[in-house]
């Protein structure tokens, strides 16, 4: 199990900085650009880790309609075509056109309540050589793990939240897991920006191992 130092690195940003955000209601994702067999894919990763977490999903979201969408594309300039996108995410065309040039494959955004609680994620995904041979569960889980909570922006940079079983199959590292699950318990605030609360993730961990023992 992590200790404290490790929990709080997964939220320290690249600045210094700590902050730690969940969602604040449930989760009502909608999936672009691919076939049918995919999004229920997707949404099977949302509905897998959101039970997994404690937290709820929904059809639609009372206030913006859908409140996760995931977009999957060849090029970064197809999304300055979706219509009103840039209605919703401030400085498209100068976020596009960073992310072109750093021949980035993935970006999520986030939109955020009064109480600091995630309302709103926008999960962009240029389809390279590199996701492209990612099978699609294994894709799925990783983006939805990572939008389940506001991690450090190097929180995985040199390791995935996911790892491998004896038989092949991918699924999310039982740290990782432990650590959403004591983001979602109810005495956690849905927002932090002091690394104190490290320390109550961690111990949030401890306690319900020793539940699950």
């Amino acid at each position: 199990m992590m200790d404290a130092a490790e929990v709080e690195r997964f939220f320290t940003r690249s600045d210094g900085s700590y902050l730690f955000a969940r969602w604040g209601r449930p989760i009502a994702p909608i999936v672009f650009g691919v076939e049918d067999a995919t999004l229920s894919v997707v949404k099977g990763a949302f509905e897998a880790v959101c039970a997994m977490a404690g937290h709820h999903m929904a059809e639609t979201d009372p206030e913006l309609g859908t409140n996760v969408m995931v977009f999957f594309f060849r090029e970064w300039d197809e999304l300055l075509a979706v219509p009103d996108l840039d209605r919703l995410i401030d400085g498209l065309a100068p976020l596009v056109e960073r992310l072109a040039e750093a021949e980035a494959n993935q970006y999520r955004v986030f939109r955020f309540d009064e109480a600091g609680a995630i309302k709103a994620c926008f999960i962009f995904l240029r389809m390279d050589e590199v996701m492209s041979a990612q099978p699609a569960e294994t894709l799925a889980l990783s983006q939805v793990v990572q939008s389940m909570l506001l991690w450090s922006d190097v929180a995985f940079t040199d390791r995935s939240p996911l790892g491998k079983l004896e038989d092949g199959r991918v699924v999310l590292r039982p740290e990782i897991g432990a650590l959403i699950r004591a983001g979602y318990d109810p005495v956690m605030p849905a927002k932090a920006d002091d690394a104190s609360h490290a320390l109550r993730l961690a111990a949030r961990m401890q306690v319900a191992q020793g539940e699950v023992n």
